[in-house]
């Protein structure tokens, strides 16, 4: 019996709009209003300045371990920006900027990092879920959330943040396929960062693309420069479109990079080049979003100046907050607590009752810091 070719060779397109040397293809470029490009700019430098800003915080231990966004912010910026807010957007751990677009105040973000269970509560009108530790868990809930919405009808699309250390893992795989097999509205945005931590992605995979994975699941994959706000406005307005008309899903590729480390408990000099991060800092997404801007007479005046003094009210409002009441770590857990959790929690009333007369005229205590938090009660800035 002969061969029979059964599929044509598969074609991934990559999608660039405007380059790193500020070439502009304006045939592609997609009709942005002036308004919406400024709010855009604004929030990709207010995303950068507050990771800056989180990073001191951390270095001296007034929040715990995160992952920073430096980098990343037109990946982030140029899908979250096709969403409505009736969508659902579902994030991992460095979705920073696109969480502050989804309406996220900043001292929320903060209380998550310093280990309180608030920083986790999306407000009850939001369409978004929490931040997700764990490497690619999101992805089956986000296509869970996609399915209910078709299911029941509802104009929505669900968009969903993984890195490229993430499609090594199972549920990545999962999703994709019970996202194919039930044409659900889903958008699968990988910020391809080149690094699972230590991990090069030529070690991750064989494949050319990542975006090729999705022709597996029978759905469409593009990649886009990742560092390029329009190309990543313009591929994610044609996914959610596509996905909104009943078409079902699309994976985007954003190749992009992130300039600092992986974690702040991570030191990436033990494993990359001085050169790598130089060459792709000549292609850092602000710059580049500055510089359009500046050729359509778009861009405002101290811009940074104001976001720093929305970061620095958001940061002591935060440090305001009243201190976490240690019997919430029972709740939550169980729709009705089990007898050993009441057990457990009836003794920690009682040694917390114990222990007040001892604070009485005196400042009360920070709760324990997380590894690598001094304890002092008051803060440099």
């Amino acid at each position: 019996m002969p061969r029979t070719l059964l599929e044509p060779r598969f074609q991934i397109e990559y999608l660039s709009i405007l380059d790193s040397e500020g070439t502009l293809d304006t045939a592609l470029e997609p009709d942005i209003s002036p308004d919406d490009l400024r709010r855009l700019y604004r929030a990709m430098v207010l995303g950068r300045r507050l990771d800056e800003r989180m990073v001191r915080l951390q270095r001296q231990g007034r929040i715990g371990t995160f992952a920073p966004i430096k980098g990343q912010e037109a990946a982030q910026m140029g899908s979250v920006f096709a969403l409505r807010p009736s969508d659902w957007m579902v994030p991992s751990f460095r979705e920073t900027a696109a969480m502050l677009w989804r309406g996220w105040p900043i001292e929320k973000l903060l209380l998550f990092f310093a280990g309180r269970l608030e920083g986790a509560q999306p407000a009850p009108e939001q369409r978004d879920l929490p931040i997700t530790i764990p490497v690619a868990t999101q992805l089956p809930h986000a296509v869970g959330l996609a399915y209910a919405a078709q299911y029941r009808g509802d104009d929505v699309v669900v968009m969903v943040y993984c890195g490229d250390g993430a499609t090594s893992e199972g549920d990545f795989h999962e999703a994709m396929n019970f996202a194919g097999v039930w044409h659900v509205p889903a958008v699968f945005v990988v910020q391809n960062n080149q690094w699972a931590i230590s991990v090069p992605l030529k070690k991750q995979t064989h494949s050319a693309t990542l975006a090729q994975k999705a022709l597996a699941y029978g759905f469409p994959g593009m990649q886009v420069d990742g560092n390029d706000l329009l190309a990543v406005c313009a591929a994610s307005r044609e996914a959610v479109e596509r996905a909104r008309r009943g078409e079902g899903p699309t994976l985007i590729e954003c190749m992009t990079y992130r300039l600092g480390v992986h974690t702040t408990a991570d030191d990436p000099t033990r494993y990359r080049s001085d050169e790598e991060v130089r060459a792709w800092e000549r292609k850092d997404p602000l710059p580049r979003v500055r510089a359009y801007l500046e050729k359509k007479n778009l861009l405002e005046a101290g811009i940074e100046e104001r976001v720093d003094e929305e970061i620095a009210g958001a940061v002591e409002r935060f440090e305001a907050m009243a201190e976490a009441d240690p019997l919430a770590i029972f709740d939550h857990v169980y729709a009705e607590r089990p007898p050993h959790l009441e057990a457990q929690r009836a003794e920690l009333t009682e040694r917390l009752r114990a222990d007040a007369p001892r604070r009485v005229d005196e400042e009360r205590p920070l709760p324990t810091p997380m590894r690598g938090q001094r304890k002092t009660s008051r803060w440099a800035n």
